[in-house]
């Protein structure tokens, strides 16, 4: 679940056509693969049972219901659905990724193609580069409302700021992210997808290219088992996956609840989008912490736990994609927005 598959060099593809074409091959899902989907999203893995889904969809669809999603915000969209609007696609399914990465271990196998790259080569090198840069801004103390995307400084450079930044890349796919950033000096990196054929394929190409140092998991984001935090957690694709679930809005609210465990106090979240604009991610982060805030009232006359008063702040977003014109206004196929976490 590491992404969604764009077509190639297709950079002017607008979000709103990429949402059409998610909408017609809603069709294709049967009934029975969305029942199985619904009553069968957590996986099996080494990490014990998982904890009771019908408890966690009461929980998720509770909180969806209570929070306060305006009808207008100052976080303006450039698109011109209505951030309600549910579409769903076979690629929200579990058994959608099982398959294409069963299909894409076979390659690797027979062939030794390492699979699909989920937005391209270009953002991932965008994506890796710039959270360097990020890093050793934030080490060095240097104010983090812009960071440059300039990647000129050389791995030794950032070697000494990287020793205690853990990663951790969420629905991590063949781990090709993960690869990129061991690149630019990160040591300690972990990758988790839901599918065990991408983990399979992941580790595969990690020893075939070298990086048989990186840590890769079983684990499903919505229902994880992993007990530790990380400095840094990476999402590229993966809640734009989760948003094509037929239960879509209550799975992206479990996402931010789970998500925000995983990240340290003072970590960072970084996320990589085909389907909602930086304005539409920081409306849901806005969202999120509402509903944070609002818990923590609730636990004024008793100690509030820290994931309660858990909230992210806007760091910065990567400001060199392509842009294209749709509708009068300029717009990008890709968002890439840093969060803080509180």
């Amino acid at each position: 679940m590491a992404g969604m598959r764009m077509l190639p060099e297709e950079s002017d593809i607008s979000q709103q056509q990429i949402r059409a074409a998610s909408a017609v091959a809603s069709d294709l899902v049967s009934d029975d693969d969305r029942s199985v989907a619904a009553d069968s999203w957590s996986i099996k893995s080494d990490y014990g049972s998982t904890l009771d889904d019908e408890q966690r969809h009461a929980d998720a669809t509770d909180a969806l219901c209570a929070a306060n999603f305006r009808a207008a915000s100052d976080y303006s969209s450039d698109k011109e659905e209505p951030d309600a609007e549910v579409v769903t696609s076979m690629l929200g399914l579990q058994s959608y990724w099982d398959s294409a990465y069963a299909d894409e271990l076979s390659n690797f196998r027979e062939h030794g193609h390492a699979g699909e790259v989920w937005f391209g080569g270009d953002v991932m090198d965008v994506v890796a580069s710039w959270t360097k840069r990020l890093c050793i801004d934030i080490s060095q103390g240097h104010s983090t409302n812009h960071v440059s995307d300039n990647t000129s400084s050389s791995v030794e450079d950032g070697d000494k700021y990287f020793s205690d930044w853990s990663v951790l890349d969420v629905g991590t796919g063949n781990g090709l992210l993960l690869q990129e950033l061991a690149k630019q000096g990160f040591s300690d990196l972990t990758g988790v997808d839901y599918s065990e054929g991408a983990i399979k394929l992941a580790q595969n190409l990690a020893d075939r290219d070298g990086f048989s140092n990186i840590n890769f998991l079983v684990d499903d984001i919505l229902e994880t088992k992993l007990e530790r935090q990380f400095r840094i957690v990476i999402d590229k694709g993966t809640l734009d996956a989760i948003g094509l679930h037929p239960d879509g809005p209550i799975k992206r609210v479990m996402y931010w609840d789970s998500v925000s465990k995983l990240v340290a106090p003072g970590g960072l979240l970084v996320i990589t989008s085909c389907n909602s604009t930086k304005d539409e991610l920081m409306q849901e982060v806005e969202n999120f912490n509402q509903r944070r805030g609002e818990a923590s009232l609730e636990k004024e006359q008793e100690a509030a736990t820290a994931a309660a008063t858990c909230q992210f702040r806007y760091v910065d977003h990567v400001r060199t994609y392509p842009t294209f014109m749709f509708g009068g206004s300029v717009g990008s196929r890709v968002a890439t927005v840093a969060l803080l976490r509180s």
